[in-house]
């Protein structure tokens, strides 16, 4: 018999059968030689305290999080790391060695090195940003941005009192707009983000006007299925870079599969290319 552990962890969220998370993260514990498997965890919004109470006793060394769990998971830790705390949520749990349960978030992390593959030189600071949308996703890259250096955040969201809320929240650098204003909220900018579902297969496409967007602009969408959204075609059309939301599932992945196995995986052309043939 083998003496190697076996590593285990998983995604927990409801439903979660769409998740792209398992593929990766197997990818990776075949190709670093790794004995384990990453699984599917469908969870009962309710039922979520035993769930993750049963992390230890089952072996895990621990899972990621996804809708709708993401908030309401950190009650259950042990500690929250502090960009978590002030994100509001955790997408990664980590099983301590001394069983105790740490609370992360890597979607900021995962958003910021994603501009960066796709653009090296890349700065937060470059000049101002306009966010779309004031959900989770939102939090993770206005924060993140905020603590690269972004000077000047341009934040509007179809209901304004939750733009508001966050402008209230992260300071000054925030500026919450009324949805009307988004197609003049492109003047100047460098960083165009939609952190929106509007332009996920499904759903509708973004209704913004890209007349005031400057050609320098980079355009990046979370979304990622379909992998070029409206937004991207238009854009892209009209000579802008683009970034798709590919690269954030993938990089927020890193850090978590380094914090339960000990090894930093790399994205190699070959798991992009398995990702994207499923989208």
């Amino acid at each position: 018999m083998s003496s190697q552990p076996f590593h285990l962890a998983g995604v927990m969220g409801w439903p979660v059968a769409h998740s792209r998370s398992p593929l990766i993260h197997n990818y990776w514990l075949q190709k670093y030689g790794l004995t384990g498997s990453y699984v599917q965890l469908p969870v009962v919004p309710g039922t979520l305290g035993a769930a993750i109470a049963g992390l230890k006793a089952l072996g895990f060394k621990g899972c990621n999080l996804t809708i709708p769990h993401k908030v309401d998971a950190m009650a259950f830790m042990d500690e929250v790391d502090p960009m978590a705390r002030r994100m509001g949520a955790i997408n990664t749990i980590v099983v301590q060695a001394d069983g105790s349960l740490k609370g992360f978030n890597n979607d900021g992390y995962g958003y910021i090195q994603s501009l960066l593959d796709a653009k090296p030189d890349w700065r937060a600071d470059a000049g101002p940003v306009t966010v779309l949308g004031a959900g989770g996703a939102a939090r993770a890259v206005v924060l993140s941005l905020a603590d690269r250096g972004a000077t000047e955040i341009r934040l509007l969201n179809r209901s304004p009192a939750a733009a508001q809320a966050l402008a209230d929240e992260f300071g000054e650098v925030v500026k919450a707009l009324p949805w009307a204003d988004r197609h003049a909220a492109l003047e100047g900018i460098a960083l165009l983000v939609n952190t929106t579902s509007q332009g996920m297969h499904g759903n509708p496409a973004l209704d913004l006007q890209l007349n005031a967007l400057p050609t320098t602009a980079l355009v990046s969408d979370v979304v990622y299925v379909p992998l070029e959204t409206p937004l991207l075609q238009a854009a892209k059309s009209r000579g802008n870079p683009t970034v798709d939301g590919l690269g954030m599932l993938l990089n927020q992945a890193r850090p978590a599969f380094e914090a339960w196995f000990g090894v930093l995986p790399d994205i190699t052309p070959e798991l992009r290319q398995m990702v994207e043939a499923t989208l």
